[in-house]
C-alpha cells in the first residue's frame, strides 16, 4: 500500500521534507496542531503545555498502557501564523538525537482538500540519517493517516 505521507531525504545533507495532501480544508488541518484535545487524539499523547504564540512553548508525554510515562517531547514555537506556518524547535527527552528545528508550512489546495509541508533540519547529517533508520517512514505516515481519521469526524 502506497504511504500518502513523503518524505525527501537527499544524501549528505542535514534535513528532510516531508509533505502529505489531505482531505481536509485549510483550517481544520491546522487545528490539528493548535487544539489541544485533537492533538491527544491523533498522537495518542497527553498535552501538558501548548503554548500557540511567537515565543510560546509546548510539552507532550507519551504514556504505555499501564500509565508509565514512556517519554516526553518539547520545544519552542518560535512563530505561530495561524492557517499559514508554525515554526518550532522539537526535542524527545533522553535520546541522542538533540534539538531539531522544524517548519510546517499549511497550504489551501481546494475549499476541500490542504497541503501539509514539514522541513526539518537536524544538527548534522549523521543524526538525520539515523533517525531514518528508525521506523519514521511508518510513524509519521501512520499519524498523519489518524490525523485524518480524526479530522473527517468534525468535518
Amino acid at each position: 500500500m502506497e504511504q500518502k505521507t513523503k518524505i525527501n531525504a537527499e544524501e549528505g545533507k542535514q534535513d528532510l521534507v516531508i509533505t502529505r495532501e489531505f482531505e481536509l480544508p485549510l483550517e481544520l488541518l491546522f487545528k490539528a496542531y493548535e487544539d489541544p484535545e485533537i492533538v491527544e487524539q491523533w498522537m495518542g499523547t497527553k498535552v501538558l503545555k501548548l503554548e500557540n504564540k511567537n515565543h510560546g512553548s509546548w510539552r507532550f508525554e507519551t504514556s504505555n498502557e499501564k500509565a508509565n510515562m514512556v517519554f516526553q517531547l518539547s520545544g519552542v514555537i518560535h512563530e505561530f501564523s495561524p492557517n499559514q506556518r508554525i515554526i518550532r524547535t522539537f526535542e524527545m527527552d533522553n535520546v541522542p538525537f538533540g534539538v531539531q528545528l522544524e517548519f510546517l508550512e499549511f497550504e489551501k489546495l481546494t475549499d476541500d482538500t490542504s497541503k501539509l509541508t514539514m522541513h526539518i533540519i537536524y544538527r548534522s547529517a549523521a543524526i538525520r540519517d539515523e533517525v531514518l533508520k528508525l521506523p519514521f517512514t511508518y510513524g509519521i505516515n501512520m499519524a498523519h493517516n489518524q490525523l485524518e481519521k480524526v479530522l473527517s469526524k468534525l468535518k
